[in-house]
């Protein structure tokens, strides 16, 4: 009897050092990086939250905003001219000339009738013959007929337009409500317009950081500022073969673990979530179980993570975490109380201790019937 006892007396006693689930184990953590602080690294720390902390980390953002890059083809856009292209199809109309403008019948489309752009940029047009067209605008075009005709019709009067735009195009995929890939026509088209023609983002689009691939290479265009600060260099003109692509939210995720009503992954909305807001959206400190006086913000990587802590322990030190801004893949760490660790650890020995204490019971029983 006086060995079970022993026993269970070493097993309460080490209870909080290896009780059950995650508990943030601060002395341990310090000597955990205390060889790296040696080796010329910083010392390693628990940063406290504090409104000193909240300043300097708002002052921190504000000299961290990336400069945004400006749109590469802002004054080709000021005066737009849209340059034919292969696959393209034109309308030519001869005034005065009805044979010339609607030959093969008048209640055809304009597309359907009219002059298609040959892969090797050329078009036949009668009288003209085969002329070069692509990558002129139609002004010039206009001009280049007028100058062959000349010689087969007396002071020919013509315009030319684009019936069908089909040789440039830019493709929009990503969380847009209608993937599809939309024509460059005879107005500019914009980031924007083309997000437009693909009928809107959907709720899960990222709008900070949408890709533009060109020719090769790609650029990141900061929408939401677009549309909350009015930056409209982020509102970049397009061009062939551009490929638009917005993506989804999934990694602008913070995980909420430990002591709260409901632990989750929270998706951050448009990129910006605070420390209230994430333990309000896991309904809160579970009141029977946490120690609000230890709540961990942990970030970055397992070989150096910066963690900051905030005792909450009275409720107006949540106005701290109204101001505290998280990133993209941080955990928020709601630490058990003592007293709760300490009950989870008596549970699970307490099967234990009754089957030792039966077994000598039992043991007892026996001595008693053997004297007798």
């Amino acid at each position: 009897m006086r060995r079970v006892l022993v026993v269970v007396g070493m097993l309460f006693m080490s209870a909080c050092a290896w009780g059950p689930g995650m508990h943030m184990d601060e002395g341990a953590i310090r000597e955990r990086y205390a060889g790296k602080a040696d080796a010329g690294e910083d010392a390693y720390e628990i940063v406290s939250i504090t409104p000193a902390l909240l300043s300097r980390q708002l002052e921190a953002r504000r000299k961290a905003v990336p400069a945004r890059q400006p749109d590469p083809l802002a004054k080709l856009a000021v005066d737009y001219a849209y340059r034919v292209a292969p696959h393209d199809v034109l309308s030519v109309i001869v005034y005065e000339h009805p044979e010339l403008t609607i030959p093969a019948g008048e209640f055809r489309s304009a597309e359907a009738s009219g002059h298609p752009v040959a892969p090797d940029g050329t078009m036949f047009f009668p009288h003209a013959g085969v002329i070069h067209v692509a990558g002129m605008t139609l002004p010039q075009i206009r001009e280049l007929l007028t100058q062959r005709l000349t010689a087969v019709l007396e002071r020919p009067q013509l315009d030319v337009r684009v019936a069908g735009f089909r040789g440039q195009k830019v493709q929009v995929t990503g969380e847009v409500a209608t993937p599809s890939t939309i024509p460059i026509t005879d107005v500019p088209l914009r980031v924007q317009d083309a997000i437009s023609q693909a009928r809107g983002l959907t709720a899960e689009a990222d709008l900070r950081s949408v890709v533009l691939t060109r020719e090769g290479r790609t650029y990141t265009l900061d929408l939401q500022a677009l549309y909350e600060e009015g930056d409209i260099s982020q509102n970049w003109l397009l061009q062939d073969g551009d490929i638009l692509h917005v993506p989804d939210r999934s990694r602008n995720k913070v995980f909420v673990l430990g002591e709260v009503r409901r632990p989750s992954s929270r998706v951050m909305v448009k990129g910006r979530m605070t420390l209230a807001e994430a333990i309000g959206d896991s309904e809160g400190f579970d009141p029977v179980t946490s120690n609000p006086s230890k709540v961990y913000v942990i970030r970055g990587n397992f070989d150096r993570p910066s963690i900051y802590k905030l005792d909450a322990g009275s409720p107006d030190a949540l106005l701290l975490a109204t101001q505290f801004q998280l990133q993209p893949r941080d955990v928020v760490f709601v630490s058990a109380h003592d007293l709760t660790r300490w009950n989870r650890i008596i549970s699970q020995i307490e099967p234990t201790v009754q089957l030792l204490w039966e077994t000598v019971r039992i043991g007892d029983d026996a001595v008693i019937l053997r004297s007798q």
